[in-house]
C-alpha cells in the first residue's frame, strides 16, 4: 500500500489534533510534527492555519461529493441520505471540530464556509429532485440534519430499530406520490 501524500498526511494530522485536543491545539508547528513533515513542507501545501482548515473543508466536500454520486444511482435516496446522516464517531468528531473552526473568524475562510454549506444545500437539492412532495422532502432533510448534528454533538441516538422504522416510513411517504 503506497504511503499517503504529504498533503494527505498533513490533513490527517490536522484531523487527529482536532479530535484529540481541539482547535486551540492546532498550530502549524503541531500539525507539521504530527504529520512528520518539516514546517517548510507544511507551508508549501498550506501557508496558514486558515489554509489548513480550508483544505480539510475541501476534503470533506470531496468525500460528500462521492456520496452525492452514489445517492443519484440508488433507488432509495431517502434511506441512503438517512444512513449517511449518522457519521461514525471518529468522523463526527472531525466534523464537529471543523464546524467549530468555521464559527471562528480568525481561522475560517469564506471558501471553507461555502464548501460546508454546499454539502447541506446539495443534499436538499437531491432530496427535492427525488421526492415529489416538497413538504416530505423537507421533513426528510430536517430529520437527516437532526441526526447528523445529534451525532456530531454526541447526543444519544435513537435505537437502531427505531431508526430503521423511521427510514422505512419516510421512504414510504416519499414514494407515495410517485407513479
Amino acid at each position: 500500500m503506497p504511503r499517503p501524500s504529504s498533503r494527505d498526511r498533513i490533513l490527517d494530522a490536522l484531523e487527529r489534533i482536532l479530535v484529540d485536543s481541539g482547535l486551540h491545539a492546532v498550530t502549524l508547528e503541531s500539525v507539521a510534527a504530527k504529520a512528520g513533515v518539516s514546517k517548510g513542507g507544511l507551508l508549501y501545501h498550506f501557508p496558514s492555519k486558515e489554509a489548513l482548515i480550508t483544505g480539510l473543508a475541501r476534503r470533506l466536500a470531496e468525500a460528500v461529493e462521492a456520496e452525492f454520486e452514489q445517492a443519484e444511482r440508488t433507488d432509495d435516496v431517502v434511506g441512503f441520505f438517512l444512513r449517511t446522516s449518522v457519521p461514525s464517531s471518529e468522523d463526527g468528531a472531525v466534523y464537529w471540530s471543523l464546524l467549530a473552526a468555521l464559527r471562528t473568524n480568525d481561522v475560517a475562510s469564506e471558501e471553507a464556509r461555502r464548501l460546508v454549506m454546499y454539502c447541506f444545500v446539495r443534499w436538499a437539492e437531491i432530496l427535492r429532485e427525488h421526492i415529489d412532495d416538497p413538504v416530505t422532502a423537507e421533513i426528510v432533510r430536517l430529520v437527516g440534519d437532526g441526526l447528523y448534528l445529534s451525532a456530531l454533538a454526541g447526543l444519544p441516538m435513537p435505537d437502531p430499530a427505531l431508526l430503521d422504522e423511521l427510514r422505512q416510513r419516510l421512504t414510504r411517504d416519499a414514494t407515495a406520490g410517485t407513479s
